[in-house]
Order: C-alpha cells, then structure tokens, then sequence
C-alpha cells in the first residue's frame, strides 16, 4: 500500500479545485457581487497553499499505484473536494448551516441535484455558478477531469475504472490520460452545443449555462425554483430533454461515432435497450396522464421530459409529477433503480448492468430444465467473462444492503414511508427529487442532520458505485503486510 500517494494524489487534485474556484469569483465580478468573489479567490487561495504544503510534508518515493490505492485515492478525493467546497456557501451566509451546505455540495458533485433550498433565486449568481458548476465536474469525474489536463502516470487507468460508472470500464485508445481527453472534449462540445440551442430559444445566457451543466452531469440544480417547468416554452423543454438523454447514453459511443464506427455504434444493445426503456415509459406514462392536460403534444412532453429526466438520473422537472396517478409515478420510481448506460454521467445500477442480472437469472431458469448445458452469457456480441458476471451479482448484492441501510436511518424521521424511500432511492441512484416531502416542489430542508449526513453519504456511495468508500473505511485496507 503506497500510502504517501493515497495523501499525495488528493492533495493534487485540491490543487486543481483551488484554481477552479477562480470561475466562480470571475461571474461575481461580472454581476457585482465582490464580497462572494472574494470569498473564492480566499477560499482558493487558502487551498492552493495548504495543498502545497500538505504535498511537500506527504511526498511519496514512488508514485506507482494499484487498483487498492486508486479507489482509496477516488473516495478521499469526492469527500475532501466537497468539504472544501461547501466552504464558499457557509462563508458568504446563503447556507449558514455547515450540514446543509455539505449536503448541498455533495449533491452537486455526485450529480444528486437534491437540495436544502427553499429560495434558490435568492442565492448570488456566484454561489449558483459554483453549485451547477460541481455539476459538470462530477458528472464525467473530478479525477478524469484532472487526468486530462495532467500526467498522472501510467497507472492512472485503476483511477478511471474507480471513478467511471459501470461494470466494464477500458481505455478508448492505449493511453488512459488521451481516454480521458477524448471523454472530456466530446463531453464539453456536448455542453457548449447545448448552451448555444438554449441561447437560440431565448433561455438567458446565465441560465443557460446553468442547466446545460446540469444536463450535461446529470445533475439538475436549476437556477429556478420551478425548475425547467419555469420557463414557459416547448422548445426549450425538449432540448433539455434530448440532451438529458444523450448525456445518458455511454461515451464510448459517441467515440465510436467519431471514428466513424456508425454501424457498431448503432447495433450497441445496451444503447439499443436503454432507448426502447425510456421510449416504452413515455408512452406508458403518456396514456396514463392524458386527462391532466390539454394537448397530446403537452402530455407527450411531460412525459418524455419526466421519464428523460429520471431515466438519466437528472432530476429536472417541467411539472409537479407527485401529483400524477400511481401508475405513473411507480414507473418513475423503478426508473430510478436502472439509470442510464455505464459510462455515461448519469447513476443508477445502469442498464448494462440491469441487462447482466436478467440475462444471469434467464441463465438459471435455464440450467434447472437443462442441468447438463453449459450456457455463456454474452453482451454486444462478445461473451461475458465470468468474473464480470460475479461482480455484477455481488455489486447488485451490496448496492441492495446499503439502499436497506441508510432507508432504515432515514426511517426514523417522521415522515412517512413513500418519502423515506423515495429520499433514499433518490439520492442513493443520484437522482434528486424524490416524492412526497421531498418531490420535484419540495426539498430535503425539512429533514434532520442524521438524515441529511446519511443521505449524503447514500450520494456518495451511489456515485462511486460502494466499493471505493468501502475500501478506504475498511482495516485491511490499512494494514502493513
């Protein structure tokens, strides 16, 4: 264990957080609002030197990892970039609550988009910049992000497999630190193409960017209280939805589509299923809330923009979809479980994964009328290894006792059974808006500290998929052989 590099790595990263702290101390300048745009430049600066030090005092003698010190590394990494993050929202008093503030950041970086607020027009546009932003740092990953503007060493393909979402993870070209410039330039042409189709539809250019970043990481903190739903306009809503929904689908292919690989791109089952599931539930859902507007073409776009966002774990929302009958809502709620493709922004066990387990239990099915066969599981046309196989049962195993868990802790609140679940669901899959008390027009306010510090540890579990916050909390991971 290269205990020197698990500090060492970390402090670099904090290194990187200090100079993107400036962006935010930039747009209050620009809106007037000098007294946040110090608290980042102070805030950063104080990182930058402590990072500095803390590297001198911790520096390793060689910086070779493995797979134990790159997930160790990815866990310390979220919760120190949080930590300090949360710090610009307590010092400039719109979250003078130093819990609520963590939630608030956690939620951002792990692309939740659950929220304390109850007045969020209120915030600076500083402090609203700084939330989406963490966003769109999330999403793709803090460490990849980094990886991409710096060498890391040629180890650093066990910090991608730890931060990327999904049960396969590999390199795009030999070369993880060129994988991760390919996943970041294709990632921000999406968002600038986004921002721009915004622009067009007369969405302010503030704005715009907010919610193309919370498209973009799947996040869904919007800068309005009504969410997507305050703007009053289809065209904008079905953009968000289709962007929602490309941020949903796995980064390799649009790499492949790149290289003008077309053909394989398109026969992707994985994209092929996760497009019939978002497809089936419009549809379904559609029928289902007919009677509650106006027009075919309005239910159609709640529809699609309600099972876009979910589906891709966003969390926006152009209506009040607690309000929708049973039907329609337990679909909502078994989307959230799925999530979108692997690697792409979004949470959830993912589709890849969903497809594993079906295929596994068919399997089964199979082997108790045939006891003698011998059946391989295969995805996109090649066969599954079997350790993916058994990696998959025991990530959906423990992904099943943690949401039991932290359920049982939120449970004790006062509230009753579809919030607690729900909450739980939602911030475990990093979706956000839950039903009931904490559904698209409430928040988590409402909650107690317990709560909130262990829905914000569901966060970060959902987003780095357990293990990587397990490993770093556990004994033997720490233990001199």
């Amino acid at each position: 264990m290269n205990r020197r590099m698990i500090l060492y790595m970390p402090l670099q990263i904090l290194k990187v957080a200090a100079a993107v702290l400036l962006l935010p101390a930039l747009v209050g300048l620009i809106y007037g609002e000098t007294r946040h745009a110090l608290v980042y430049l102070c805030v950063g600066a104080a990182t930058f030197v402590l990072s500095v030090i803390g590297q001198r005092v911790v520096k390793p003698w060689t910086k070779v990892i493995y797979a134990r010190e790159g997930f160790v590394i990815v866990a310390l990494t979220w919760v120190l970039m949080s930590l300090v993050g949360a710090l610009p929202f307590v010092i400039t008093g719109d979250i003078p609550n130093y819990v609520n503030a963590l939630f608030e950041t956690m939620s951002g970086f792990t692309t939740t988009g659950a929220s304390i607020l109850t007045d969020i027009p209120a915030m600076s546009h500083a402090n609203l910049f700084w939330r989406s932003f963490t966003h769109w740092l999330g999403g793709m990953g803090i460490l990849v992000f980094v990886m991409a503007i710096s060498n890391m060493g040629d180890r650093s393909i066990h910090i991608m497999r730890a931060e990327i979402p999904g049960p396969i993870v590999g390199k795009l070209v030999p070369r993880a630190r060129e994988t991760a410039k390919i996943l970041y330039l294709i990632y921000m042409g999406m968002t600038l193409l986004e921002v721009a189709l915004l622009w067009v539809g007369k969405m302010p250019l503030f704005d715009c960017f907010i919610h193309a970043f919370g498209s973009a990481g799947t996040g869904g903190f919007s800068s309005q209280a009504a969410s997507m739903g305050a703007y009053d306009s289809a065209y904008l809503q079905w953009v968000v939805t289709v962007f929602m929904f490309l941020f949903g689908v796995n980064f390799n292919i649009y790499y492949l589509i790149l290289v003008k690989k077309i053909g394989q791109a398109v026969r992707s089952t994985e994209l092929r299923t996760y497009a019939a599931i978002a497809v089936i539930s419009a549809a379904a859902i559609a029928i289902n809330i007919r009677s509650m507007y106006a027009t075919l073409g309005e239910t159609v776009r709640h529809a699609a923009f309600q099972v876009s966002s979910i589906l891709t774990t966003t969390g926006f929302s152009t209506t009040d979809f607690d309000r929708w009958p049973h039907f329609s809502r337990t679909v909502l709620v078994l989307l959230m479980f799925v999530g979108a493709s692997a690697g792409s922004t979004g949470g959830g066990l993912k589709v890849s994964r969903v497809m594993i387990l079906f295929k596994s239990m068919h399997r089964e099915i199979m082997r108790l009328l045939h006891p003698k066969s011998v059946r391989s599981l295969r995805l996109e046309g090649k066969k599954l290894d079997e350790t993916v196989v058994h990696n998959t049962l025991n990530y959906f195993a423990l992904y099943m006792l943690c949401f039991a868990l932290c359920f049982l802790v939120v449970s004790v609140d006062q509230f009753n059974i579809e919030t607690s679940l729900t909450a739980t669901a939602a911030c475990f899959n990093n979706i956000g808006p839950g039903l009931g008390a904490v559904g698209p027009t409430a928040s988590y306010a409402g909650m107690t500290t317990l709560s909130k510090l262990t829905l914000t540890l569901a966060m970060l579990l959902g987003r780095l998929e357990i293990f990587p916050v397990l490993l770093a909390v556990a004994p033997a991971t720490w233990q001199r052989k």
